[in-house]
């Protein structure tokens, strides 16, 4: 079949998470399983800077707004591992130094940006080629489903094209003034509450769920969590509508990257038939943070992330004062809110022969946490799908997580010390606190711990299952149209 990707990001030219890594690996893996596949994003500056001028395939698209046009042109953006790449050139709604904002807030005209994204994707296809399947991605391509069912209702090439919604996070929904429905052309009657209208606003990803033939999103437990008020952010009544048609689906990762018998910034390799590189990754990360002498018996915790409350820095730095009286190092990495930031570098600067803070984004450093630490921590407050615990258990770097989303789907805690890292799940310091202990007693014996390391690193996340759980969802909804 062809399907066709719409996305507002995709690793490597824009990328600000995880939802550019899916964009980039799911479409090679189908492309691999013998489907057509073709992403389209947006032209944007930085995407300029790595992919300057790339040939035109479609020198000139109208998409109409309410008193004047836009004129788009369609870019080659060349076929790599079976996946055809085409950017949507709107110079003077992308050719900007962010993909959707400044540091004081989002771009004003963001409904109008990706509203035209959506609907030239779908022209685009008119003039290349007709897909079988559109798969969206997150509020910023969740207006395509909505265009399908109205503005091309009648249009006969569209009537049975399907199109499959992924949700990477429930909390970005894409809010905007209700006159945004005249700005896009769509009719009024689907500003309603059972349709596009969110608490008087006009609700991009709540479009996407009312019209898509299905939604998916990032992990199963996911799925269960944003249909409840704790999780769905406003969204779980019309996600409860919709649960025939929602599905979890895990993502996968890029072994290709993330594997420590391969991995390039590492200071030696290592495989779970043979862990004496690890011991040196250790030493090598120690080094990085400027540690010395640390014996070991003593567990060095790591840590990669956005520091926000969403990642559980309230929980860390609520613990920290009794974290540093264990026989523990802490290696921390990541960018984030100001005030953990300097809160952080506060409490390195109070405890300096236990914790070390990186202020940065350093994709080495993180590769060297991966590989070096004994022990990853990740107690995030909710967590769609993550990817640093799933690196992390192919490292023999066992996760201490949150029972939430993703965290939970992939991290297994037995009792009597089985299983693949620690699971805590009320959202307390202490919940977290006892969660670490448990895993530092574990860490104790060393015998069971190498057994968790091999356990862990037996573990397959790659993209094949996910990709074939995706390919059965796009046969679904192609039939159903038909």
């Amino acid at each position: 079949m062809h399907i066709v990707f719409a996305a507002s990001e995709c690793a490597p030219w824009a990328k600000t998470g995880g939802l550019a890594d899916v964009v980039s690996a799911l479409p090679r893996t189908l492309a691999k399983l013998g489907h057509k596949v073709s992403v389209f994003i947006p032209y944007y500056r930085q995407v300029a800077k790595a992919v300057p001028n790339p040939p035109v395939v479609l020198p000139s698209l109208t998409i109409p707004f309410p008193s004047y046009n836009r004129f788009v042109r369609v870019l080659n953006g060349g076929l790599d591992e079976g996946v055809q790449t085409y950017f949507i050139d709107c110079p003077e709604l992308f050719d900007r130094e962010g993909f959707y904002g400044t540091p004081s807030g989002d771009y004003p005209d963001n409904a109008e940006r990706f509203g035209l994204l959506s609907r030239a994707v779908i022209e685009a296809s008119k003039m290349i080629e007709i897909p079988d399947v559109y798969h969206v991605h997150d509020w910023q391509t969740a207006m395509l489903a909505v265009l399908l069912r109205s503005t091309y209702f009648f249009d006969p090439v569209f009537r049975h094209v399907p199109a499959v919604l992924t949700i990477h996070n429930a909390a970005y929904q894409g809010w905007f003034p209700p006159q945004t429905m005249e700005k896009l052309l769509l009719p009024w009657d689907m500003f309603t509450f059972d349709k596009l209208e969110h608490y008087d606003t006009v609700n991009f990803l709540k479009g996407g769920i009312v019209y898509a033939d299905a939604i998916t999103t990032v992990s199963r437990k996911y799925a269960e969590e944003i249909q409840t008020p704790e999780f769905g952010n406003g969204l779980e009544d019309i996600l409860r509508k919709r649960s025939a048609d929602l599905f979890g689906i895990l993502n996968g990762v890029d072994y290709g990257e993330w594997n420590p018998a391969t991995d390039p910034h590492i200071a030696a390799h290592y495989s779970a038939e043979n862990l004496a590189g690890k011991k040196e990754c250790r030493r090598d990360l120690l080094h990085a943070f400027g540690f010395e002498g640390v014996s070991d018996e003593t567990a060095v915790i790591g840590v990669v992330s956005r520091f926000a409350t969403q990642k559980g820095f309230d929980l860390i730095v609520e613990i920290m004062d009794k974290l540093v009286e264990e026989d523990v190092v802490l290696t921390i990495l990541g960018t984030g809110e100001e005030y953990y930031e300097r809160l952080l570098v506060e409490i390195a600067n109070r405890y300096p022969s236990k914790v070390r803070v990186q202020v940065k984004f350093d994709n080495v450093i993180a590769h060297k946490i991966e590989a070096g630490a004994d022990i990853f921590l990740m107690p995030s407050r909710y967590e769609p799908s993550g990817l640093s615990q799933i690196y992390s258990l192919k490292y023999g770097t066992i996760p201490v997580v949150r029972a939430t989303g993703g965290l939970d789907d992939t991290i297994d805690e037995q009792p009597n010390s089985g299983g693949t890292g620690f699971k805590f799940s009320g959202y307390s310091p202490w919940a977290l606190l006892d969660a670490i202990h448990r895993a530092l007693n574990t860490f104790r014996n060393k015998k069971v711990w190498t057994e968790m390391m091999k356990r862990a690193m037996a573990q397959d996340f790659s993209w094949d299952k996910p990709a074939a759980e995706y390919v059965k969802v796009y046969e679904r909804v192609i039939r159903n149209r038909s």
